[in-house]
């Protein structure tokens, strides 16, 4: 435990700051819905660290123990369920674990994995936000005095959009493309709700439902590009 560590143990949860006191380690691929959570944790008074992928996680929990775990389950190299799985069966087990997904049917499978809760995204209301982790904790850990029930939504910078832009980007020029095509869809589309992007999630969709077996949906990959270009080349901005 660091000197940063011990300094947030020590003090006590407060109701403008119900998280503090917390380490939240975030596994999320993308950087948009990071900030997002990045954002709420500032205002709550929790650290935050972040894997970008279950190998990453695995070295940040190896190296520490932190009080939360959210997991998105779409992750490039693999499924958040498993790191859910084997963190919900550990001993000592992490306090609180929380499955998130954009894809509200997933709720089932996480906490079958053993998750304490689930949270949907977009995750941009801070008082769900709050509410998900702290109702999970023992009486100790609850804020002292009322906690305002803020009904704010977090805005992440743009800038944290068009990264995620880039990404599919790099991947949709790749020689092999089509080899990632069903991680490029799944993060895409999660990225194209989570930014209320009508226009990129349907594209997203037109990919998803125009395939046939393993054929690549040449036209309808060819137009979403297009639109990943044309949303990098304004900057992010819609």
């Amino acid at each position: 435990m660091d000197r940063t560590d011990k300094l947030l143990v020590t003090r006590p949860p407060t109701a403008q700051q119900p998280l503090l006191g917390l380490t939240i380690l975030l596994v999320e691929d993308s950087r948009f819905a990071s900030e997002g959570v990045r954002l709420m944790c500032l205002r709550s008074g929790a650290r935050i660290r972040r894997a970008d992928c279950l190998q990453t996680a695995r070295r940040h929990l190896a190296a520490y123990r932190p009080s939360v775990v959210l997991v998105d389950i779409g992750l490039p190299d693999g499924s958040g369920l498993d790191l859910l799985d084997t963190l919900a069966s550990a001993t000592p087990r992490i306090p609180v674990l929380i499955g998130t997904s954009g894809d509200s049917a997933a709720q089932d499978a996480v906490m079958q994995a053993g998750a304490d809760g689930f949270l949907a995204k977009p995750i941009d209301n801070l008082a769900a936000f709050q509410t998900a982790i702290l109702q999970h904790l023992p009486a100790d850990r609850q804020p002292r005095g009322l906690r305002a029930m803020s009904l704010d939504t977090v805005e992440p910078d743009q800038v944290a959009f068009r990264d995620d832009l880039n990404v599919v980007a790099g991947l949709l020029a790749q020689a092999d493309a089509d080899r990632s095509l069903p991680y490029v869809t799944q993060f895409l589309g999660g990225v194209a709700r989570d930014m209320h992007d009508t226009d990129l999630d349907r594209a997203v969709r037109a990919v998803e439902t125009s395939g046939t077996g393993s054929a690549m949906p040449r036209k309808q990959v060819a137009a979403l590009s297009q639109l990943v270009q044309q949303r990098i080349a304004a900057g992010g901005l819609l």
